[in-house]
């Protein structure tokens, strides 16, 4: 079994959903993303999904877009992201880690080598959403081959053309989302329709669904969970967090260029873990 059909069946035994927090690596340093990490596992993460920093992240919002900068600007590399996935698979042999990652950084790599070196490194699965499903089964065939579950996204109002091929190519988890546009939580998920984003993805089947944008309270993932899905994703609450215990020095006034800090850690564990802690509770 893979750690997703492992987890996902452990939660369905004790009637749970999951609940996978969106970390950017690196953001604002490797050590500091490193010991958010460590603190939204500890705090009851069931899985993670771990952002690589790109210059043009067309799918996020201004909450997450500012953290791909901040990491960009402390020297963040895909070489330095993979080495931190090593220590956290090291550290926790057992959660099961996303990825979500550009395709700009899988050409650029090479397809092959991207998903052999992401594997390599400990990771489970891979969303690239710049690639929808009707472009992506070079994507999945190769992510198969080198042993890392594709994840396709399931927009709130796709086709039923969509919806199959998500269904279809997507392995370990469908990442459904409960709202046109792109994350945040200044538009929150729109949760009359809930019931009907998962029963549309479940129609065609697959692997477990769990609803992401916009879920950034505990009702929110109660929601989810009540309409059928196996879990929630959450992101830009998350890495709010984080932008509240940045430092905001800068050089010259150039926060896209000038490294950032978290002065207080222990301020921002305190508060991730509550945090975290509460969200996982609305699991149950």
């Amino acid at each position: 079994m893979t750690r997703y059909e492992e987890l996902f069946g452990r939660l369905s035994e004790r009637g749970e959903g999951a609940f996978v927090p969106f970390v950017m690596l690196s953001d604002p340093t490797p050590d500091v993303s490193l010991e958010v990490i460590r603190t939204v596992i500890e705090a009851g993460a069931d899985a993670l999904e771990l952002g690589v920093p790109f210059s043009d992240p067309v799918a996020d919002g201004p909450t997450i877009e500012a953290s791909h900068i901040r990491a960009l600007a402390g020297g963040a590399t895909v070489d330095g992201c993979i080495e931190i996935i090593k220590r956290v698979r090291q550290e926790f042999p057992d959660i099961p880690i996303g990825m979500l990652i550009y395709g700009n950084v899988a050409f650029t790599r090479g397809l092959e080598r991207f998903y052999a070196d992401f594997k390599e490194a400990g990771a489970d699965s891979i969303l690239i959403p710049d690639v929808p499903v009707r472009e992506g089964k070079l994507f999945a065939d190769t992510a198969n081959a080198a042993g890392i579950d594709p994840i396709f996204i399931a927009p709130a109002r796709a086709s039923e053309r969509t919806l199959e091929g998500v269904a279809r190519l997507s392995q370990g988890y469908i990442y459904a989302i409960s709202r046109d546009g792109v994350t945040g939580t200044e538009k929150a998920s729109e949760t009359l329709g809930l019931d009907e984003v998962v029963a549309n993805v479940k129609r065609f089947g697959g692997a477990p669904v769990l609803l992401g944008f916009g879920i950034s309270e505990p009702h929110h993932v109660k929601e989810a969970i009540a309409a059928g899905a196996a879990g929630a994703i959450t992101g830009s609450a998350i890495t709010k967090i984080i932008d509240r215990h940045v430092s905001r020095e800068t050089a010259d006034g150039d926060a896209e260029s000038t490294p950032s800090r978290v002065d207080d850690m222990d301020a921002l564990r305190k508060e991730l873990t509550e945090y975290v802690s509460a969200m996982k509770a609305a699991t149950c």
